[in-house]
C-alpha cells in the first residue's frame, strides 16, 4: 500500500483518535514572523486539517496540502484554509509564494529529497519551515505500557522513520537559525476514545487475529489504569524550525 493510501481506511476515525496540538506549538512556529494575518502558509500532509486550522486560527492564510481524498473529505471547513489535492513533493504552488511551510506529524511520509526541493521552491527569501512530531512520553507508566503493546504488534518501522526524518530535517544544510522546543501534552481518553486512538494508528493490524489480540491487550491495559473511566496518554510534542 502507498504511504498516501494507507490513510484512506483511517479517515473516518482520525479526528476522534488523534490528540490536539498544544497551542504553544503555533506560538513557537510563528514567533518572530510578525502579524500572522499577513502570512501565507503551506501545510504539507495536512490530513483532516487539525494543523491547518491551528495556524489559520491565528489569522494566517493556509494552503492545506493533502493528496488523500478520504482525509480531505473529513476535514472541517475553516476560514482562511484552502485545500489543495497534491502531495508534499509537488504542491502546485507558485515559486516563492509562502512565508512558512509546515509538516505536523507528516514529514516521515514524504520523499525527503523531493520535499526539501519543493519547500525551498515555494518559500520566500528568509522564509521558515517547521516540522512537528508528538511522541509518547514513556516516563509515564500507562503510556510506556501502551507503547510496549504498539511495538509488539507494529507491522512496519514507522516510529523509526519519524526519528530518522526529524534528524534529517534538523541537519539539513540549507537551514539557518535552527530552533527546537518540547511541549508536554496529555490526551484524556475514555474507553471509546482509547479504541479510536488505537484504530487511528496506521502501522498496526487493522483486522484479523493479530488485531483482535492487540485490542484485547489495550482493553486490559485500560481497565488496569483507568480512573473514573478515563486514562491520560502523556505526550511530548517536539517542534523544530529552520529558516532559508
Amino acid at each position: 500500500m502507498s504511504e498516501t493510501g494507507r490513510f484512506t481506511i483511517l479517515a473516518g476515525i482520525y479526528n476522534a483518535g488523534r490528540p490536539a496540538y498544544p497551542p504553544e506549538v503555533a506560538d513557537f512556529i510563528l514567533d518572530g514572523m510578525g502579524d500572522p494575518s499577513k502570512l501565507t502558509i503551506a501545510d504539507l500532509g495536512a490530513g483532516t486539517g487539525t494543523s491547518s486550522r491551528l495556524l489559520a486560527e491565528r489569522g494566517a492564510t493556509v494552503y492545506a496540502i493533502e493528496p488523500n481524498a478520504a482525509m480531505r473529505a473529513k476535514a472541517e471547513a475553516a476560514p482562511r484554509v484552502t485545500w489543495i489535492d497534491a502531495p508534499a513533493e509537488h504542491t502546485g504552488l507558485n515559486v516563492s509564494s509562502v512565508d512558512l511551510v509546515t509538516a505536523l506529524q507528516a514529514f516521515h511520509w514524504f520523499d525527503r529529497r523531493a520535499a526539501f526541493k519543493e519547500i525551498l521552491r515555494i518559500l520566500r527569501p528568509n522564509g521558515r519551515a517547521a516540522v512537528v512530531f508528538y511522541e509518547r512520553d514513556e516516563s509515564d507508566p500507562f503510556t510506556m505500557a501502551y507503547g510496549d503493546i504498539i511495538r509488539e504488534y507494529a507491522v512496519d518501522d514507522t516510529e523509526r522513520k519519524r526519528a530518522d526524518s526529524l534528524e534529517a530535517f534538523r541537519t539539513y544544510e540549507k537551514w539557518k537559525n535552527l530552533r527546537q522546543s518540547w511541549f508536554m501534552n496529555r490526551q484524556a481518553l475514555d474507553q471509546a476514545g482509547m479504541a479510536d486512538r488505537v484504530k487511528s494508528t496506521s502501522y498496526i493490524p487493522q483486522s484479523g487475529p493479530q488485531s483482535e489480540r492487540l485490542r484485547a491487550a489495550v482493553d486490559a491495559l485500560f481497565a488496569r489504569y483507568a480512573v473514573d473511566g478515563r486514562v491520560n496518554m502523556c505526550l511530548q510534542t517536539l517542534t523544530v524550525t529552520g529558516e532559508r
